[in-house]
């Protein structure tokens, strides 16, 4: 049975779209994501599958070799028509699927489960998806991890999304320094006796309403040498008037810390519980006002304790918590276990969010965009790693100081 259009097709393909993810090559963070699934699911084949227009897509999969199939005959995109898990005990059994070709052919599908990977906006822009090839189920535990591991899925899309807007808008503010150099020496040179002389001419011309031809022909000749110049004015202040606006700028907001710390915990805990690693909560107590996005900054609060986690040894430990220090300051100890063994969490943070927090992609490239996340909070992040205390990681907040929205955005753009 080919599944019917969602009501919001165009506008998810728009969101889509607007990701430049289709069609890109592998990448680890998403390999992991779809290990651990697969883990977690005790399936043999997992996949991070996007839903394009006519195919479905798999940015990063494992167990198949399978890179895309056809639409009408994808699960995924009867998945996307939910909010929740799809889950399909016994694909024979089920009418929407037992004519499909993945499940008549040898070793057909049998299982499916997949979790929508739900944009802020709400659109479904595929799934993270386990297969089996005989029929089961998932447990509690398993389905609370695959929703959690496709939160993580969504949250890597769109902070990159965030990440890549903010490059821009910062080579927009640095254009915009130019323009206004350029715009000083504009006004304040060749366009000042211009200007001076027609306001001259104009205040006379009103005060008694008799045309000077003598000023008038000088106007004109200074109006036609400057035309050029003026024009560059006007692109100038239009070029200012535009100058850090776009729908992808963060939406900068009083809110607290503690409270989106928890959040983040809560969001991770099903996967910590799925590799038996405890996550000992500390972040509560007093409110810590800061000055940001609460979205963006729980997704990337979310991503760096995903990364405990994820190099973790099973059975670690990890704590988080939120106190005032330079100002409020959430910390995540990925502590060491008693017999020995250590998290392998300071080299990728390290490298990937501290040494070289580049663009181009590699191993960690999702610690990278979540430091320039951070960066645009004006966070400071500090790094430590000792043995017997295992790996700290500080990052330190500005304490929020009421402010005119105008403010908050000229903060934002600095940034």
């Amino acid at each position: 049975m080919k599944a019917p259009l969602p009501d919001n097709e165009i506008e998810r393909l728009a969101a889509l779209y607007s990701l430049d993810i289709l069609d890109s090559p592998t990448e680890k963070d998403f390999d992991d994501i779809v290990t651990l699934a697969a883990g977690v699911c005790e399936t043999p084949v997992s996949m991070v599958s996007l839903v394009d227009a006519d195919r479905q897509w798999a940015k990063a999969r494992t167990g198949t070799e399978v890179a895309e199939t056809s639409r009408d005959i994808s699960f995924c995109a009867h998945a996307i028509l939910g909010r929740d898990l799809m889950l399909v005990p016994d694909a024979r059994e089920d009418r929407r699927f037992a004519d499909n070709p993945l499940v008549t052919a040898d070793q057909g599908v049998r299982f499916y489960a997949g979790a929508p990977l739900l944009t802020t906006d709400g659109f479904a822009l595929g799934t993270l998806c386990v297969v089996d090839f005989v029929p089961r189920r998932l447990n509690v535990e398993q389905q609370q991890a695959l929703r959690a591991l496709a939160r993580q899925v969504t949250a890597q899309l769109e902070l990159r999304r965030y990440a890549f807007a903010l490059a821009n808008t910062t080579a927009r503010l640095q254009e915009l320094e130019r323009r206004k150099d350029d715009l000083a020496g504009l006004v304040g040179g060749e366009l000042r006796s211009s200007l001076r002389l027609m306001s001259a001419y104009l205040e006379r011309l009103g005060d008694t309403g008799y045309h000077d031809a003598e000023m008038g022909d000088l106007v004109a000749r200074a109006t036609a040498a400057h035309v050029r110049g003026f024009r560059e004015l006007i692109d100038h202040l239009t070029t200012m008037a535009d100058a850090g606006l776009g729908g992808e700028s963060l939406h900068m907001r009083q809110c607290d810390l503690t409270r989106v710390t928890q959040r983040a915990v809560e969001a991770v805990r099903p996967i910590a519980a799925s590799k038996h690693i405890w996550i000992l909560n500390q972040a509560g107590g007093p409110s810590l006002p800061i000055i940001a996005d609460p979205v963006r900054l729980e997704q990337v609060l979310t991503h760096l304790l995903f990364a405990a986690v994820k190099y973790t040894p099973e059975g670690g430990r990890v704590r988080v918590g939120t106190e005032m220090e330079s100002g409020p300051t959430v910390r995540l100890d990925d502590m060491d276990l008693p017999d020995g063994m250590r998290p392998d969490l300071f080299p990728h943070l390290y490298y990937g969010a501290i040494a070289n927090p580049a663009d181009v992609p590699g191993p960690d490239r999702g610690l990278a965009v979540a430091k320039r996340i951070l960066d645009a909070h004006h966070a400071t992040v500090a790094l430590s790693d000792r043995p017997g205390d295992g790996t700290s990681l500080h990052v330190v907040f500005p304490y929020a100081e009421m402010a005119a929205p105008g403010e908050i955005i000229r903060d934002l753009a600095v940034a």
